[in-house]
């Protein structure tokens, strides 16, 4: 009995531990099917990556030249260090030890790594963008020595801008692809480099290339042993700009020259080409090619002068005097006035009870229109303004291509503003009145316009009423050799009387070349043509009362073309608060001899001196200089306080 309950015990037994061994074998085969089966190009890739490693090479972005084959913005060898995650066993290790060895802070590398963790884990994430020579081989002696076997140094092509921020926000900057731009475009991947503003940014597609990849096999430290395949990248289209660079150098010279900041645009008014382009103050783009630091970016950020904004195309400004040809193209479009219709001018008129003073404290006396845009007649224009009414100012202004957006070629440009009933009612809820007329009449206002839009204005005037669209790209060359761009058809064409046009050209000529204020803009032989404007940025007594540390003086402008008779230049240059319209006009002389000169085979004028431009610094309301004998267009007298007032 005792014999047959232990055998039943150990059958039991044995039973028990044939059941275990049963599953447990079973688990076995099921974990072998699923590794070997079920996951098997998993493992494969992993077994695979264990001795190979894809690294990518960076396609060098295409290079831009001016209009007659210099360089602009090119590449330069530089060296970036990433962190290839796959073969890495602690990659909080390899970022302590990282830092260290480069010296930058931990915090910083930790940063980086995190933004692109959900990236692919067979891409490198690049953590020192431009390295200096010294953290490469501090790098290269630690791979060596198997302590970063996970760290790569690559050689990075990066972008290399001129000197002196020239052209700064024509040429834009680039930096890393964020987030949105990857999720809005398909073709781009997380750390791509593209295009973030100004040209770089509108023909991002042309420049940028197709990267490549070398694959390479690696011993189970980390080191590269050998090449296995490689694919080189492809360079970027190299871009023809219509920008000549002496006359873009002429810009940046005179602007230095006269210490102001401000805008300036030039074109080929038969065209619309841009042979210069301007915004100041500006930045530094070779400092967005490796990766701007953080407190760079800060400082621009909350810099009061806003060096980011591309003021020739984002600013607006009243116009002032330069607004005058519009009115005065509306009063003889619409029948209001002839050319030769005059005004007496005693100094200021009355209108609607109240007192308006023209910029002369003793009046213009009897003058005409052309007499009137000459000697830049405030009275005359208040009277015209008012007899034509808002209206149709708002409509040839439009026309002429004010308050409008130009079609530039470059991002984010903002619309100007030429006001009317229907603008005010929408924007106020109230209805206009006809005593604001008379201030839009000379420019001010509500006027409020971007640099650009004045020179297609200018250059409207100087073609004979072809509203051309402005643009940069002349010519692309994809590696077959270069291929001229259509150029962009002319937004419109405005139906210009050629006599009552005319009128308007004599009385610029006359600005220039007679009694007005743009005497400071004359070249010998070349009959330039064109119009100051001296426009407020506050009123008198707002400046009076102001208690800021902003500089509330006036802005000065000067828009003009070149010859008079078959312009080939048209353009504007604006000095923020550079107080007086022929300071302008002397910074865009040097730009206009300048392209004479070149065309002619003349040797291009030197970078004037601040006492070359013969810069008047008197304050309006300060008191009045005496004018020099030997100055042909001395400075206006200063206008005594007063509402819508300006100086020409």
């Amino acid at each position: 009995m005792a014999q047959h309950e232990e055998r039943r015990r150990i059958g039991i037994r044995l039973s028990v531990a044939q059941y275990l061994i049963t599953v447990l074998f079973s688990i076995l085969a099921v974990s072998f099917w699923v590794l070997q089966v079920v996951q098997h190009a998993k493992f494969e890739e992993m077994a695979e990556n264990n001795h190979q490693r894809t690294l990518p090479l960076r396609a060098p972005r295409g290079v831009v030249f001016d209009r007659n084959g210099r360089v602009l913005v090119e590449n330069r060898p530089s060296y970036s260090i990433s962190i290839v995650r796959e073969p890495t066993k602690s990659l909080d290790r390899t970022v302590r030890l990282l830092a260290a060895v480069l010296g930058v802070d931990e915090a910083q590398i930790r940063e980086t790594v995190d933004r692109h963790r959900r990236e692919p884990s067979y891409r490198p994430i690049t953590v020192v963008q431009d390295a200096t020579l010294a953290q490469v081989a501090a790098v290269t002696a630690r791979r060596l020595d198997s302590e970063l076997p996970d760290v790569v140094v690559e050689d990075v092509p990066t972008r290399q801008y001129p000197a002196d921020a020239v052209a700064a926000h024509l040429f834009g900057y680039v930096g890393e692809v964020n987030d949105a731009q990857v999720a809005g475009d398909t073709g781009l991947k997380s750390g791509d480099i593209v295009g973030q503003s100004g040209v770089e940014k509108v023909y991002n597609r042309l420049l940028m290339g197709k990267d490549g990849a070398k694959r390479v096999i690696v011993n189970s430290l980390g080191r590269e042993i050998r090449v296995l395949d490689e694919e080189h990248p492809d360079e970027g289209n190299r871009l023809q700009l219509t920008v000549d660079s002496d006359v873009q150098r002429a810009i940046e010279d005179a602007f230095n020259a006269s210490g102001f900041n401000g805008a300036a645009v030039i074109l080929d008014p038969g065209n619309g080409e841009v042979l210069g382009f301007m915004s100041r103050p500006a930045y530094d783009p070779n400092a967005f090619a490796t990766g701007i630091d953080r407190a760079t970016w800060g400082a621009l950020n909350t810099d009061e002068l806003r060096p980011l904004q591309n003021r020739a195309i984002q600013g607006l400004y009243s116009p002032g005097s330069t607004f005058k040809m519009a009115v005065a193209m509306a009063a003889l479009e619409e029948n209001v006035i002839t050319p030769d219709y005059q005004v007496r001018c005693a100094g200021s008129a009355s209108f609607f009870g109240r007192s308006f003073k023209c910029w002369k404290r003793g009046g213009h006396g009897t003058v005409d229109l052309r007499q009137a845009i000459e000697q830049s007649c405030n009275v005359y224009f208040y009277t015209i303004g008012n007899m034509t009414g808002i209206h149709k100012i708002h409509k040839w202004a439009t026309l002429l291509g004010l308050g409008e957006e130009s079609g530039i070629d470059l991002p984010n440009e903002i619309q100007g503003l030429v006001p009317s009933p229907e603008w005010k009612q929408r924007r106020f809820k109230e209805k206009w009145y006809a005593g604001e007329t008379i201030s839009v009449a000379i420019g001010q206002g509500g006027v409020s316009l971007t640099p650009v839009s004045m020179a297609v204005y200018a250059a409207t005037l100087a073609n004979g009423g072809t509203r051309i669209t402005p643009h940069l790209l002349k010519a692309v060359d994809d590696g077959n050799g270069w291929e001229a761009v259509p150029t962009p058809a002319p937004h419109s064409t405005v139906p210009l009387d050629p006599e009552k046009l005319q009128a308007i050209r004599d009385g610029l000529w006359g600005v220039v070349n007679g009694r007005g204020t743009g005497g400071r803009a004359r070249v010998a032989g070349h009959d330039v043509s064109g119009k100051t404007g001296t426009a407020q940025v506050i009123s008198n007594q707002g400046r009076l009362a102001a208690r800021t540390n902003r500089d509330l003086r006036d802005n000065g402008w000067f828009v003009f073309f070149a010859p008079r008779d078959r312009p080939e230049i048209a353009g504007v240059v604006l000095l923020e608060h550079g107080m007086h319209g022929p300071n302008a006009a002397s910074v865009a002389r040097h730009i206009i001899d300048t392209y004479f000169a070149k065309k002619e085979g003349r040797p291009l004028p030197p970078a004037p001196t601040r006492a070359e431009l013969r810069l008047d610094m008197s304050d309006p309301l300060g008191p009045k200089p005496t004018p020099r004998q030997d100055d042909p267009d001395p400075a206006p007298s200063a206008t005594p306080s007063g509402q819508n007032t300006v100086t020409n």
